[in-house]
């Protein structure tokens, strides 16, 4: 099951608004993918022994999106 919900990070010209996503079948405990409108930012995290990690994604990336992304999945 996916659960579906509209994300904004900071980026630095402004909002990056996007799709993010609860991936069910994930090899971590919790895992969120998400996807810019515009298709050109993706960011996956995953949560390991308590603590978010950023798993993988496009560069360059600001090190604080995968703490945006985690704050708004909770």
């Amino acid at each position: 099951m996916e659960q579906e919900f509209d994300v904004v990070l900071t980026g630095s010209d402004g909002p990056v608004e996007g799709i993010a996503k609860r991936l069910a079948h994930s090899a971590y405990d919790e895992a969120y993918e998400f996807i810019s409108v515009d298709e050109t930012i993706h960011l996956l995290i995953a949560k390991e022994h308590g603590q978010w990690i950023r798993v993988a994604g496009t560069d360059p990336y600001f090190s604080g999106w995968a703490d945006e992304l985690a704050e708004q999945v909770k």
